[in-house]
C-alpha cells in the first residue's frame, strides 16, 4: 500500500512519486509540473519542527485548544459514563444496589445505561454525521459544551429537589440531554479537528498529543469522580472509601469543567469547507516559496499542482 500522495509530496517533498501513487490508485495518467517540484520542495512550511518557535507562532494556539477541549471533555463524559448507576441510584430512579442480588442489579443498570444510549447517546452522533459540514465543528463543539454547561447546572444548583420522590424523571430527561450534546458536540468534533488543522507533517502527531491528552482526562474524570462523589458524611461513604464533597457538589465540578470546554474551544478554527492545505498553512507556505498555486477547484484529474 502507497503513502498518502498529500504526505509523498508535502512532506517527503517527492511529488513524482506522488504522481506515480495516484496514477495506480486512480487509474489515470498524472503529470507533475517541473515548475510546482521545484515549488514544493523550497516551501518554508518544510522548513520548521515540532513545537519549534514558529509551529508554536502559528499552531500553538490551535495545539493549546484541541488538547485542553479533548480532555476537559473526556474528564466530564467518562465521570458521567462510568457513575451513571450511581447518580440514578441517589436519586431514586433505580433501587439501591444493597436491596438486590447481583443479578437484579447488573440487568437494571443495563436496562438504564441502554435506555441512555438509545434516546441520547446514539441520537446525538447521528446529528452530528447530518449536520457537520453544514453547522461546522466549531459551532456544533461550542453548542455542545455549551448546552453540557446549562444542563448539568440545571442538575447541581437544584438537586435537593431532584431527589424528592416523583421528581427524578426530569432529572434524568436532563442527565441523558448532557450525553446527547456531548456526542452531538465535542465528544466528536475533539477527534476530528485535529486531523485537520495541523500541517501533513505534524498532523498525526498533533492528533496524537491531542488524544493522549483526552485519555488523560478520561482518568482524572474517572478517579476524581469516584472520590469526589462520596458522601461527606463518612458513615455514608463507600468502604475503603475517605469523605468526599458529595454528587451535588461533583456535578457542579463537571458543569465548571464543561465551562472551560466552551471556552478553550475560542482557539480552535473553524475547518468547514476548507482544504487540508489551507487550514494547515501549507498553501500559503507556497505562494510564499514561488509562484502563486491555482485555487484547488481548478484542478483537474489529470494534473497534480
Amino acid at each position: 500500500m502507497p503513502e498518502t500522495a498529500r504526505y509523498t509530496a508535502l512532506v517527503a517533498n517527492d511529488l513524482k512519486q506522488a504522481n506515480a501513487d495516484m496514477s495506480k490508485v486512480l487509474q489515470v495518467d498524472i503529470e507533475a509540473e517541473p515548475a510546482k517540484v521545484q515549488q514544493t520542495a523550497g516551501s518554508p512550511s518544510s522548513s520548521y519542527g515540532l513545537l519549534s518557535k514558529e509551529f508554536l507562532t502559528r499552531h500553538g494556539l490551535h495545539l493549546l485548544g484541541t488538547t485542553s477541549t479533548w480532555f476537559l471533555l473526556d474528564i466530564a463524559f467518562y465521570s458521567q459514563n462510568l457513575f451513571q448507576k450511581d447518580i440514578f441510584s441517589a436519586i431514586g430512579w433505580i433501587p439501591a444496589a444493597k436491596t438486590m442480588n447481583s443479578i437484579n442489579e447488573v440487568f437494571t443498570i443495563a436496562k438504564a445505561q441502554t435506555l441512555i444510549a438509545l434516546c441520547s447517546t446514539v441520537p446525538g452522533y447521528w446529528f452530528t454525521v447530518a449536520l457537520i459540514d453544514r453547522m461546522g465543528r466549531f459551532a456544533i463543539q461550542l453548542v455542545g459544551f455549551t448546552m453540557m454547561t446549562a444542563f448539568m447546572f440545571a442538575l447541581a444548583f437544584p438537586y435537593d429537589h431532584w431527589t424528592q420522590p416523583g421528581h427524578h424523571i426530569p432529572f434524568v430527561v436532563m442527565y441523558s440531554l448532557t450525553f446527547f450534546f456531548a456526542n452531538f458536540g465535542p465528544n466528536a468534533t475533539t477527534f476530528v479537528v485535529p486531523a485537520e488543522i495541523f500541517p501533513a507533517r505534524f498532523r498525526s502527531t498533533c492528533h496524537g498529543i491531542s488524544a493522549a491528552s483526552g485519555k488523560l482526562g478520561a482518568m482524572v474524570g474517572a478517579f476524581g469522580f469516584l472520590y469526589l462523589a462520596q458522601s461527606p458524611d463518612k458513615a455514608k461513604t463507600d468502604a475503603g472509601y475517605q469523605p468526599g464533597i458529595g454528587v451535588k457538589n461533583s456535578l457542579i465540578v463537571l458543569g465548571a469543567v464543561n465551562f472551560l470546554g466552551l471556552l478553550f474551544t475560542f482557539l480552535v478554527p473553524e475547518s468547514k469547507g476548507k482544504s487540508l492545505e489551507e487550514m494547515s498553512g501549507e498553501i500559503g507556505d507556497m505562494k510564499e516559496g514561488g509562484e502563486e498555486l491555482d485555487h484547488p477547484a481548478s484542478y483537474n484529474n489529470r494534473t497534480v499542482r
